[in-house]
């Protein structure tokens, strides 16, 4: 099945949960309510932009930090065409949200195939829900993602929805010789908080940042915003190099990034 066919068989709307989270000109986030205005939550919904779901890790009233939502369609469709699937490849999702990328990805590989992790017992039970709504069995977990999920493993596909500062090496031990990892950065050595493609060979993670994207960070690995504003600057003072430049290595013994080629890399100063 194309990516394409797998949009149309599987609409947005119906992972949605009735209240969303909708940012006001002050800078805070408040919440929408289905049944209070159901012409606005639709036209959130089915518009371009990511859909916020949970802010401030459950806040009820009103929020600051997006902590959970359904990515933008044009994100989404660009990590399933880098994710190269096909029907049979067994994928592992660290990051369920409302469970649409996970219910797009069964389309195409097959809902056996797809394990996907959630870290919030509340969200992870709310995309089991609307997974059996659409009657895709997927498996959802709930657990923290870092430790990925052994029991399926291994895995062709490794593909994150929360962007990490360190790649936990669990995720490399459990995709396959000749597998993929597709996961987020932080902003660290970046701005632009890069996508990076890795592809995995004897316990090995290497490959560079294929395009710009801003997700969430994993809940663990989350930096504050004076520490962003100081990667920024040390950016900058080592002139702004194009985010295609950086690579990543990642082994047993840690991760390097890197400025070109694989020898050599940044020094710790400058992440």
């Amino acid at each position: 099945m194309s990516i394409q066919a797998a949009f149309d068989a599987v609409p947005r709307e119906a992972f949605i949960p009735d209240l969303i989270w909708v940012r006001k000109d002050d800078g805070w986030a408040f919440p929408l309510r289905r049944q209070d205005d159901p012409d606005c939550w639709l036209a959130q919904v089915r518009s371009e932009d990511a859909v916020t779901i949970q802010v401030d890790d459950g806040a009820t009233d009103r929020g600051v930090w997006p902590t959970s939502s359904c990515s933008a369609p044009r994100v989404v469709g660009e990590m399933l065409e880098l994710s190269d699937l096909d029907p049979g490849t067994r994928v592992l999702e660290i990051g369920t949200g409302t469970g649409w990328n996970a219910a797009l990805m069964a389309e195409i590989v097959g809902p056996a195939n797809v394990t996907t992790i959630e870290i919030d017992p509340a969200i992870a039970e709310q995309a089991r829900r609307n997974l059996r709504k659409v009657g895709c069995p997927v498996r959802v977990v709930t657990g923290d993602g870092e430790a990925g999920f052994p029991d399926n493993a291994p895995y062709d596909r490794v593909i994150v929805t929360a962007a990490v500062s360190e790649l936990p090496y669990p995720w490399v031990e459990q995709t396959r010789s000749g597998g993929l990892i597709l996961v987020p950065w932080a902003p660290t050595f970046h701005p632009h908080g890069p996508l990076a493609l890795l592809s995995v060979d004897g316990g090995r993670a290497v490959g560079q940042f294929v395009a710009p994207s801003w997700f969430m960070p994993l809940r663990g690995q989350r930096i504050s915003q004076a520490d962003r504003n100081e990667y920024k600057q040390r950016w900058v003072a080592a002139g702004s190099p194009e985010l295609t430049r950086y690579g990543v290595t990642v082994g047993p013994e840690g991760q390097t990034i890197w400025l070109d080629l694989p020898d050599n890399p940044i020094e710790p100063a400058q992440v």
